[in-house]
């Protein structure tokens, strides 16, 4: 039943995950870096637009390859763990607990502030080479995107179904990617946004870090299934999604 309120979970942690403060400020170095277009063509619109679009939706789809393949293996660990669910999911209650007090400053994992990021000299060519520079962010962006994801994994490894546990991610995926395309379509506004946003990098931060700890007491309560249970009351028709 957790997955019944993740849909809204893990599309708000994948808008999270985006408004991060180690995702938002590179946003138009990956737009310059992956379609092989200067900022200054991109704000000018002297690119082509769909040279610039193409290139960034490869990109969305690699690193969504990657998030809906780590659904569906959380989700199959799960059925096979079954019978262990609630042990983990007390487990997976207190490693996101932690994580959540690491983004409140609260203390500072030293793991989790060594940022693995994909480096090549060369812009990839074509459409190919910005949907493997997709699949780099999935697996090498650790800081800001790790803890919350390992949020959402959890939920997927408590689903009914692989199936369910794909798409949970595929939600997440698109909280982080559709935000990148709006950006990648009109990166002017998406510049006068960052200049206003920019200062609010650190209340981000720290809302990312207190939803983590309430996620995490959440799974250690039990209240998990239990408000998934009151939305399926009194909203029936969840019952029937995914």
């Amino acid at each position: 039943m957790a997955l019944d309120i993740g849909w809204g979970a893990a599309l708000v942690a994948g808008v999270f995950s985006f408004l991060s403060p180690c995702v938002l400020p590179l946003v138009p170095p990956y737009l310059v870096f992956i379609s092989g277009v200067s900022l200054d063509d991109l704000k000018k619109g002297t690119s082509s637009n769909r040279q610039v679009m193409l290139a960034s939706l490869a990109f969305v789809l690699g690193f969504t390859t990657v998030f809906v393949g780590l659904g569906a293996t959380a989700s199959y660990i799960g059925q096979i763990l079954r019978n262990e669910l609630p042990l983990l999911a007390k487990i997976a209650g207190v490693f996101i607990i932690i994580m959540g007090l690491n983004f409140l400053g609260v203390f500072k994992l030293a793991f989790l502030s060594q940022e693995k990021r994909y480096q090549q000299e060369a812009k990839p060519v074509g459409l190919l080479g910005a949907y493997a520079i997709g699949l780099a962010f999935a697996f090498g962006w650790t800081p800001c995107i790790g803890p919350v994801l390992a949020a959402i994994l959890s939920l997927a490894a408590s689903t009914e179904s692989v199936t369910k546990g794909a798409a949970l991610l595929s939600v997440y995926s698109l909280g982080l990617g559709i935000p990148f395309l709006i950006a990648a379509a009109s990166i002017n506004v998406f510049m006068q946004f960052f200049a206003k946003f920019k200062t609010k990098l650190g209340m981000v931060e720290k809302a990312m870090g207190g939803l983590l700890v309430v996620t995490g007491v959440m799974f250690l309560t039990g209240w998990m299934q239990i408000v998934s249970y009151w939305l399926i009351e009194h909203f029936p028709g969840l019952a029937s999604i995914g």
